[in-house]
C-alpha cells in the first residue's frame, strides 16, 4: 500500500453502505497494511471480514483484533468489547469495501495499469508482458491464479511508489465480476485475448461470454487504449463497446493485414524455441519464445502489443519474450518415468485450448498419448465440446486417446467414429494412471488435460514419479 490511510476515509468513500456510525477516534484509527486472513494478522492491520459460501470473516474478527489488528471491516457489530466496537466498520458488503480500498491506493500510484482478460491465455500473457516491462521498470503482476473479484483488490493493494507498471488479469465465472475488478483497478490499458466457450455455465452461452469480456473495456478512461484481437469474430462488438476509445488491433498470421501488430509464420528452432518476427507501428523486432505452441506466438503479439502501447522498446519486448518462462500447469513441459516426455496442461480446460494442446503433441516426436479430463462448466455444451474435441484428435492423428470420466464418453465415441486408431474411457483414475505409467518410455510424450476441477495433475504426478 501506499501510505497511510485511516478508517474515516474509507467510511467516506462508503457512504450510505456504512451502517454503524464511526466514532470521532474511531474514524482517526490509521493502517498501512490490510488483511482478509485473520490468521496472518500483524500488528496495525486492517482486517476485512470476508463471507461466502464456505467461510464468514465475522467468525475470525475477534482473533484479529487479538493478533493486533487496528481495525476491522465486518458486517456485524459482533463482540461486546466496547473497545475493539469502536474499531468496527460495519457495512453492506465488505467485499465491496475491500475493492474501494484497492481502488483508493491505485489512485495514489502513478504506475501505468494494464488489465486482460479473455477466455484463455490470460496467464501466460500477463507473464509475458511482466517479463518484458521488468526489464523496463518495476512493475507489479497478478500473482498465481488472484484474478477474481478478491484477488483483483488485493492485487492493486500490493501497489507501491515505487512500481511504474502492474499487470493485472481479470477472471469471471459469471456477468458483473469483471466490472467490479475493473472500477477498481481504473486501467491504463486493456486487453482482451479472446472469446470462446470456457465456464459457459456461468454465462448462459458465448454471446454472454463476449458481453462479460467487454466489460472490461468499461473501466477505460476517454483516453485509454483497448487492444483487442482482429482475429476473433466478436471483435467487432469490442471496437463498437470502446466508442471513441483508442483501440489497437493485433493478428497472428497476419489474416487482418490492417490491424497495428501482426507476426510473421513461426518458426521451430534447434533448441526448441518458437520464433517469428513482430510488425508494430514501432518497428519490426525479431522475437523468440521458449513457450510450445502457435498459440503461444499469439500470446507473445498480444503481450507485446500491450507492453509497447505502455511505452517498452523493441528491445525490452525482445529481451523479455526470450526470458519469459513456461507457466506450470499450461502446456509445461517436463521429463518424466523411464524418460517420456510429459505435456502438462492441467491448469483449464475448453475446446480451443484443448485443440491448441493437440497440435503441440502432434507436432512432437515420439508415440503420442492424448490422457483426456472432462472440460467442466459447459452447460448445455458439455457433450457437443467434449464430441468436437474428440473429432478435433481423430482428424489431426491422435493415435491413443485415454479419457477420464463420463463427459468423456462422448469425445471417446465422436473419436472413434471420426477415424481415430484407439480409444479408451476410464472410469475409474487409479487404473488410468496405472497403464500411463505402463505405456511410459524414452519414445512416449504424453499430453496431460482437463479442467481445474478433473485434477488430472495426479496424473501427471503419476508419471512424474519413480516411486
Amino acid at each position: 500500500m501506499i501510505g497511510e490511510f485511516t478508517l474515516g476515509e474509507l467510511a467516506d468513500e462508503l457512504g450510505p453502505a456504512v451502517r454503524v456510525p464511526l466514532s470521532e477516534a474511531a474514524k482517526k484509527v490509521a493502517f498501512t497494511s490490510v488483511t482478509t486472513d485473520s490468521r496472518k494478522t500483524h500488528s496495525g492491520d486492517l482486517y476485512i471480514a470476508l463471507k461466502g459460501e464456505r467461510f464468514n470473516g465475522d467468525e475470525f474478527v475477534d482473533d484479529a483484533f487479538t493478533r493486533g489488528a487496528a481495525a476491522a471491516v465486518t458486517h456485524v457489530l459482533g463482540s461486546e468489547n466496547t473497545e475493539t466496537q469502536q474499531r468496527r466498520l460495519v457495512v453492506d458488503d465488505t467485499l465491496t469495501a475491500l475493492a474501494t480500498l484497492a481502488r483508493l491506493n491505485r489512485q495514489r500510484c502513478p504506475a501505468t495499469v494494464i488489465a486482460l482478460t479473455g477466455s484463455q491465455g490470460k496467464t501466460s500473457v500477463k507473464e509475458m508482458i511482466g517479463s518484458i516491462l521488468k526489464a523496463k521498470a518495476q512493475t507489479l503482476i497478478t500473482a498465481e491464479n488472484l484474478n477474481n473479484t478478491i484477488g483483483v483488490p488485493l492485487t492493486l493493494l500490493r501497489l507501491e511508489d515505487a512500481h511504474q507498471f502492474a499487470v493485472i488479469e481479470m477472471g469471471a465465472n459469471g456477468a458483473g465480476e469483471i466490472a467490479f475488478s475493473v472500477a477498481a483497478a481504473r486501467p491504463d490499458i486493456v486487453l482482451i485475448t479472446k472469446a470462446s466457450a470456457a465456464h459457459i455455465e456461468g454465462f448462459g452461452s458465448l454471446q454472454g461470454i463476449v458481453e462479460a469480456k467487454g466489460e472490461i473495456i468499461d473501466g477505460l478512461s476517454a483516453s485509454g487504449v483497448a487492444v483487442l484481437n482482429a482475429n476473433d469474430p466478436n471483435c467487432s462488438q469490442w471496437i463498437k463497446r470502446a466508442g471513441a476509445r483508442q483501440v489497437r488491433l493485433f493478428s497472428y498470421g497476419n489474416k487482418v493485414p490492417e490491424a497495428d501488430y501482426r507476426c510473421s509464420p513461426t518458426r521451430l528452432l534447434a533448441g526448441g524455441s518458437v520464433a517469428f518476427t513482430l510488425y508494430t507501428p514501432q518497428g519490426e523486432v525479431d522475437a523468440e519464445i521458449q513457450l510450445l505452441g502457435s498459440h503461444n506466438a499469439e500470446n507473445a503479439l498480444s503481450a507485446a502489443a500491450c507492453a509497447l502501447e505502455a511505452g517498452a522498446s523493441l528491445d525490452d519486448v525482445r529481451i523479455g519474450l526470450r526470458q519469459a518462462a513456461p507457466v506450470p500447469g499450461r502446456l509445461f513441459p517436463s521429463i518424466g518415468r523411464q524418460g517420456c516426455r510429459l505435456l502438462d496442461d492441467t491448469y483449464n480446460a475448453n475446446p480451443d485450448s484443448f485443440n491448441a494442446a493437440i497440435d503441440v503433441l502432434m507436432a512432437a516426436e515420439g508415440e503420442k498419448v492424448m490422457v483426456a479430463g472432462e472440460m467442466r462448466e459447459l452447460g448445455d455444451e458439455t457433450e457437443s465440446s467434449h464430441r468436437a474435441v474428440g473429432e478435433y484428435a481423430a482428424k489431426h492423428g491422435v493415435p491413443l486417446l485415454l479419457g477420464l470420466g463420463k463427459d468423456c464418453a462422448a469425445m471417446i465415441d465422436a473419436y472413434l467414429k471420426a477415424g481415430g486408431e484407439k480409444g479408451v474411457l476410464y472410469s475409474d483414475r487409479t487404473a488410468l494412471e496405472a497403464d500411463c505409467v505402463a505405456l511410459a518410455s524414452a519414445d512416449t510424450v504424453f499430453l496431460v488435460k482437463g479442467s481445474r476441477g478433473a485434477t488430472m495433475e495426479t496424473v501427471v504426478a503419476a508419471l512424474s514419479s519413480e516411486t
